[in-house]
């Protein structure tokens, strides 16, 4: 790449073209303060805090140096008298706005301030855009936005409602300057903190390192139709028998390839929701659907991305506030990664020239993907269907559902059989009446696919770690 010369606080500076004026002088060891810039991202100059001095053609202005080019001959000045002023009106304003936030008061010391001559608010968020960003431009779920405009302009989910689309990763939350994001109700970012309360809290059993903790691991097979042991389909028909929950909260499959959440009332509703469908489907909606209809027991069926958000709720209190008699027993799902239904349709189209809404049956095991349709198999890598998975499903490194009650797999297992995780007591009793099995469970397997999934998320997360770090 060409190299540009630039002089930066009267040194130097050799730098890339194509670089910002933030990136060349950190390069050169430079501090410029900044509060909406993450290296991961793009650009938006949106806090104001890394305004420089340029100068070209003996024209000076004042710019964003976050999302300013670099420039050959260029003149810049990042701490001047007039810049330091303006950056301590900046942060007295964002002190006024957040003056609990420590970060915000630790960087107006540093320019001068203790206390803003007035108050605007007690708020947390500095709408820097930054977790919305990251959710949109690395995770690719956009489970929040920027809303309203002027004084009313804040960081939300869609209506203010409890999200759909949010899948717990807790990239938000890691690349939030403020408190701000850990306090909302509306969506479910997991730090790894409150992780390991949710396990010391509604958990029972020894840690295993590739499976969570667990007190218990069989194989299953059920008497029941149901996909891979009928385990799930099993456990929840003879609870709702014997009358030890109200309803499940369950997935539907639909029509051309579509599924969505329902809640099954009986054992027929949840004869009709059995087999896997491969698609990120939510479910907080319908468990709060069931609980505002008077349904106090409840069983949840869920992947991992669901069951994490449905203990992010738990842990916050923003169930028991609203529901303090609900008793939600948690059944998650051993999940890879799922599938965009638009994207998959078209590549099966392309490869086996059969349309996937048509398809009999699907089935992922043993690393390949296989379409069942009129006594014929189509079938393939899983690994060249990269291109059609979710981009969230990257940033989850839990395969296994460590977080749920009792979770449910094929892998480990058999043909035809359930490897079942009992990870607490409601998990325990939610068993009973199932038939276990005398088949060894390959925890080798498990723990192979999961280190799988746990390393490509950290690599996915080490982009905000590290500029982070930076």
């Amino acid at each position: 790449m060409a190299k540009v010369t630039l002089r930066i606080d009267d040194r130097d500076i050799e730098t890339e073209d194509g670089k910002t004026l933030l990136e060349a002088a950190r390069d050169a060891g430079i501090y410029i303060p900044t509060l909406c810039h993450h290296p991961a991202l793009a650009p938006t100059g949106a806090c104001r805090l890394c305004s420089v001095e340029v100068e070209k053609n003996g024209r000076k202005k004042v710019v964003t140096s976050c999302n300013y080019p670099v420039e050959g001959g260029l003149e810049v000045k990042t701490s001047s008298p007039d810049l330091f002023h303006l950056r301590a009106m900046i942060l007295e304003l964002l002190l006024a706005r957040c003056p609990k936030e420590l970060k915000i008061a630790n960087l107006a010391k540093e320019h001068g301030v203790s206390s803003p001559r007035f108050r605007l608010a007690d708020e947390s968020c500095i709408l820097c855009g930054l977790c919305a960003r990251v959710c949109s431009e690395l995770v690719g779920v956009s489970a929040i936005s920027p809303v309203s405009r002027g004084v009313e302009r804040a960081i939300d989910a869609p209506y203010g409602d409890f999200s759909k689309d949010c899948i717990a990763c807790g990239a938000c939350a890691l690349i939030c300057p403020t408190s701000a994001v850990k306090k909302m109700k509306n969506i479910y970012p997991l730090t790894s903190e409150e992780t390991r309360e949710i396990e010391s809290r509604f958990l029972r059993g020894e840690m295993d390192e590739g499976i969570g903790v667990y007190s218990d691991i069989l194989a299953c097979r059920a008497h029941r139709e149901g996909q891979d042991g009928g385990a799930v389909t099993s456990m929840l028909s003879k609870a709702i028998e014997r009358g030890t929950i109200d309803a499940a909260v369950v997935v539907l499959p639909g029509e051309e390839y579509r599924a969505e959440a329902t809640i099954a009332e009986n054992v027929e509703a949840v004869l009709e929701s059995r087999g896997t469908k491969y698609l990120r489907v939510p479910v907080i909606p319908k468990l709060f659907e069931a609980l505002r209809s008077g349904k106090e027991r409840l069983a949840v069926v869920g992947t991992p991305c669901q069951i994490r958000a449905a203990r992010k709720l738990e842990l916050d209190g923003s169930l028991s506030e609203e529901f303090p008699d609900a008793e939600i027993v948690l059944i998650g799902l051993f999940c890879f990664e799922s599938f965009d239904r638009e994207e998959l349709r078209r590549h099966i189209q392309d490869m086996f020239a059969t349309d996937i809404e048509k398809a009999d049956r699907i089935q992922i095991g043993k690393g390949k993907f296989s379409i069942f349709k009129g006594g014929e198999e189509h079938s393939c890598k899983v690994s060249d269907l990269e291109g059609d998975v979710n981009e969230g499903c990257r940033f989850c490194g839990d395969f296994v559902s460590r977080l749920a009650d009792i979770s449910v797999g094929s892998v480990g297992s058999p043909e035809g059989y359930s490897t079942v995780i009992v990870r607490s007591e409601p998990g325990r009793r939610l068993l009973e009446g199932v038939d276990r099995c005398d088949v060894e469970v390959n925890l080798e397997e498990i723990a192979k696919l999961n280190g799988i999934k746990r390393r490509r998320s950290e690599r996915r997360f080490k982009k905000i770690v590290d500029g982070l770090q930076r």
